[in-house]
């Protein structure tokens, strides 16, 4: 199954040596969303129809994910924040804003700090970031950075029960089950099955404690622009403010109510308001 959004539509762009899955639509100022693990873009296919109303929407897979490339290295946040950026700037989006939750958070933060002529906005949601100084004790809590750190047992291990895996995995991060239409497991499911895409997600974790080292230095330069730190109160919700002003100096957001981690599944009306009246206020 091949996820398709009415209103979008998905190409294949050049960017950085690779080719990444843009999925586009709306008219307006530019806004990238950013998928995180073990999802891709189709996380927010419930939001990018309420954006595109306000904006020219774009959906990337990220390197390692859906239907974009997974080449065997390049998984550090800021080479990964270049893919990004490239995508934007092909698709002529010279200034945009940037949306990112989970590992696109990661990747939304140094898009940001490196691109700064380009980026307008900044919004992240429900992530611990590399850099802040509650990123070693709050990650050592989260079983799951460990284990996709090592090295091919992940991939052993998963490979064929991707649907066991994904369900299980989300399910735990999951506050009201009934707004998840457990067929958009399937959808991600299949995506990690496909060649290299389990592998390419575990990169991503592989490389924190260098995107962690990387980011220390984006705090010596905090970001101007306006920045949007949104979570779930049952998650990360408290956090994303104060941890996002060490970053940068105007800093708003705060907690999502009745949500977890998966914000933009669970409470997507309310992520994409957040995002309109951000967006449309500063």
């Amino acid at each position: 199954m091949i996820a398709t959004l009415q209103g979008f539509t998905q190409q294949l762009v050049p960017a950085n040596g690779i080719k990444l899955n843009a999925v586009t639509g709306g008219a307006g100022p530019p806004i990238l969303l950013l998928h995180g693990w073990p999802e891709t873009w189709w996380e927010w296919h419930h939001v990018m129809p309420l954006l595109a109303e306000h904006f020219s929407v774009v959906a990337i897979d990220l390197r390692g994910a859906g239907f974009s490339d997974c080449p065997l290295d390049g998984y550090d946040k800021a080479t990964m924040a270049r893919d990004a950026h490239e995508v934007m700037a092909a698709l002529g989006h010279g200034r945009y804003a940037v949306c990112g939750h989970d590992i696109g958070g990661m990747v939304a933060l140094p898009q940001a700090a490196i691109y700064r002529e380009a980026v307008t906005h900044l919004a992240v949601l429900d992530v611990p970031l590399p850099g802040w100084t509650g990123w070693e004790t709050t990650t050592a809590r989260l079983w799951h950075f460990g284990f996709h750190m090592n090295r091919d047992l992940p991939e052993r291990l998963i490979h064929g029960r991707e649907y066991d895996y994904v369900s299980a995995f989300m399910a735990e991060r999951f506050y009201d089950h009934s707004t998840f239409d457990p067929a958009d497991i399937e959808i991600y499911a299949k995506a990690m099955a496909l060649p290299g895409r389990t592998r390419g997600g575990m990169e991503w974790y592989r490389t924190l404690a260098a995107d962690h080292a990387a980011a220390l230095a984006y705090k010596k330069r905090p970001l101007a622009i306006p920045v949007l730190g949104l979570g779930g109160d049952r998650r990360f919700g408290a956090q994303m403010v104060p941890m996002l002003r060490e970053f940068a100096s105007h800093v708003t957001g705060g907690a999502i109510a009745r949500c977890s981690h998966y914000v933009a599944d669970e409470r997507p009306h309310d992520v994409a308001a957040a995002l309109i009246d951000f967006l449309k206020a500063t």
